[in-house]
C-alpha cells in the first residue's frame, strides 16, 4: 500500500463532479473525452473498442508513440552535436516489444535494446538488421550469446568478469570477425522510484563496480580489471562501457554524475593502456508522469544538460568526447498507452482514520472491481506504484467518491489504483480507463489464477489494429501436457 493510500481522503488535481477531463499528463496525446463523456484514443471510440476486443485491453497510441521516439531521437541529436559528439537512441524493448512496435520505431530512427533471446528474437522477426541491437543481460546462456553472434548484433553488453570469457570463447569457436561488446559498470549512483530498479548501487546483479578496496589502485576495481580482460582477447572488440543507473528518474542530475564517473574510467583505461574506448552508453531512466499535475522528464532539457556536463567533464580530462548512446523505453511506450477495463463489483467500505476507541475517525472507501488486476499491472503490488483511473463510457454529475481500484485475483494486495476519486455512481459495466501503462503492463503480465493476457490493440486515424492477441484458455490448457 503506497503511504498515500493509507492516509485516507485527497483531493484529484484533475477530477470534477461533472465529469469534466482534463487532457495531457498522464494520457497520451490522442486521448480525447466526448460531449457524452466517452474518451477516445487514437479517434477511436473506447466504447467501440471494448466492444471489438473485450476488456481488459492495452490500448496503444501510435501517433504518441512515434512523436515521443522521434523527440528523444532529434533532442539528444541536435544537443550532442552542438558539442561536437554523436549519439544513438536505444529502445529499452523491455518496458515493450511486439514485432510492430520494434519495426515503428526503427522506422523513427530509434535501435533497439534487447534483454533476453526472447526480446532479441522480436527484433530480428521485426527485421531489424543485427547491427543495430543490442543484447543486455545479467546471466545470458549459451544459446543467447550464440544467437547474438550468428545475427551480427551491433554490440553486448558484458555484465561479468565470467561473461567476457564467455563471449570470447564462442567468437573464437566461430572463427570470424571480433565480437563487439561494451561492459556494464556500476557507478555508486543510486536513482530511481523504488529501491528494487535503482540498479546502479554495488550490492545488487548488474554490471562491474568502479568502487575499489580500501587501499587499492583504480585499476583494482573490478570494472578496470574487467576492461583489461576484455582488451587481452583477440576475440574481442571493446567498443565502449556502459551505464544504467535506475528506472523512473525524474531528476536529471544523476546521470551528469553517473556519466563523469564513467568518463573518468574511461581517461584512466587510456591512461594504463592508451586505449580509449570509443563508446560511452548512459543508459535510460527517464521519468514519466503516471498521475495528474506530475510532469515527465523533458528531453530537450535532458539532451542539453547531459550534453553540457560531458563536454565539460572531456574537456577537464584531457580526452575527446566518444560516442554516446542512450536507452529510453518507459518514456517512449509507457505514455503512449492506457489499460481500459470494465466494471464489475463495486462496495463500499467503512475504515477507520486513526485513533482509537469509539471516537475514533471513520471514513468510506469505495471498492471497484475490475475484470483485471495484478496479472496486467503488476507494479502497485510489487513496487506500491501509483496510478491514475476516469471513467470511460459516460459523463456523471454524482458526488465523487474515494475510490480503490481492484482487481479479481486472489491476494488482498491486487490493486491497480491504490486512491482515486471516481463518480459516486460508479457501477457494474461502466468502462474505467487507467493512463501511461505502455511501458511494463503487458510485458510483465502473468497468468496468475489462469487469467488469459489481454491483447495489445494499437489506434491510429480512427483505425484499431491487434499487435498482440488476447491469450484465450485453450492457449493455457494447450501447455498442460495432463
Amino acid at each position: 500500500m503506497s503511504a498515500a493510500a493509507a492516509a485516507g481522503p485527497t483531493t484529484s488535481p484533475t477530477f470534477s463532479p461533472t465529469g469534466t477531463f482534463v487532457p495531457g499528463e498522464p494520457w497520451s496525446s490522442g486521448v480525447r473525452r466526448g460531449p457524452d463523456g466517452a474518451l477516445s484514443v487514437g479517434g477511436v471510440d473506447v466504447r467501440e473498442l471494448a466492444a471489438a476486443q473485450g476488456t481488459p485491453a492495452y490500448v496503444l497510441d501510435e501517433a504518441d508513440l512515434r512523436e515521443r521516439a522521434r523527440s528523444y531521437r532529434r533532442a539528444f541529436e541536435t544537443a550532442f552535436a552542438e558539442v561536437g559528439a554523436g549519439v544513438d537512441v536505444y529502445y529499452a524493448g523491455k518496458a515493450f516489444l511486439s514485432v510492430a512496435v520494434a519495426r515503428w520505431l526503427h522506422a523513427e530512427g530509434l535501435r533497439i535494446d534487447t534483454a533476453t533471446g526472447g526480446e532479441l528474437a522480436v527484433a530480428l522477426r521485426a527485421g531489424v538488421p543485427g547491427e543495430h541491437v543490442g543484447l543486455h543481460g545479467n546471466n545470458k546462456s549459451d544459446a543467447e550469446i550464440a544467437r547474438a553472434l550468428d545475427a551480427g548484433v551491433g554490440r553486448i553488453i558484458v555484465d561479468s568478469l565470467v561473461e567476457v570469457e564467455r563471449v570470447a570463447a564462442a567468437a573464437r569457436a566461430r572463427g570470424g570477425a571480433p565480437a563487439p561488446v561494451m561492459l556494464r559498470v556500476t557507478t555508486g549512483v543510486h536513482a530511481g522510484g523504488h529501491e528494487y530498479i535503482s540498479t546502479a548501487h554495488e550490492d545488487q546483479k548488474f554490471g562491474l563496480s568502479l568502487a575499489t578496496a580500501p587501499g587499492a589502485q583504480d585499476e583494482d576495481s573490478p570494472a578496470m580489471t574487467a576492461l583489461l580482460a576484455v582488451l587481452a582477447h583477440p576475440e574481442l572488440e571493446l567498443l565502449g562501457i556502459h551505464s544504467h543507473i535506475g528506472s523512473q528518474i525524474l531528476d536529471p542530475s544523476g546521470f551528469e554524475v553517473a556519466a563523469r564517473k564513467v568518463l573518468e574510467l574511461r581517461a584512466a583505461l587510456a591512461a594504463r593502456t592508451g586505449f580509449l574506448v570509443p563508446e560511452v552508453d548512459l543508459g535510460g531512466g527517464y521519468g514519466i508522469a503516471y498521475l495528474p499535475g506530475e510532469v515527465s522528464l523533458d528531453p530537450d532539457r535532458i539532451a542539453k544538460d547531459i550534453a553540457a556536463s560531458v563536454a565539460a567533464t572531456s574537456a577537464e580530462l584531457g580526452t575527446p568526447l566518444p560516442r554516446f548512446s542512450i536507452e529510453p523505453g518507459r518514456a517512449i511506450v509507457g505514455p503512449a498507452g492506457l489499460t481500459l477495463y470494465t466494471v464489475g463489483t463495486v462496495k463500499p467500505v467503512r475504515v477507520a482514520g486513526g485513533g482509537a476507541g469509539p471516537e475514533a475517525e471513520t471514513f468510506v472507501r469505495t471498492y471497484v472491481s475490475i475484470d483485471g488486476g495484478m496479472s496486467d499491472n503488476i507494479r502497485p503490488a510489487l513496487y506500491g506504484a501509483d496510478y491514475h483511473a476516469e471513467l470511460a463510457n459516460r459523463l456523471s454529475d454524482a458526488a465523487p467518491v474515494l475510490a480503490r481500484v481492484v482487481g479479481k485475483h486472489c491476494e488482498s494486495g491486487d490493486i491497480v489504483v491504490h486512491e482515486v476519486l471516481l463518480p459516486g455512481d460508479v457501477r457494474a459495466g461502466d468502462l474505467l480507463a487507467v493512463p501511461a501503462t505502455g511501458a511494463y503492463g503487458r510485458s510483465m503480465a502473468s497468468n496468475y489464477n489462469h487469467v488469459p493476457r489481454p491483447p495489445v490493440v494499437a489506434v491510429a486515424e480512427g483505425e484499431t489494429r491487434v499487435l498482440v492477441r488476447r491469450e484465450t484458455e485453450d492457449d493455457l490448457l494447450a501447455l498442460d501436457l495432463g
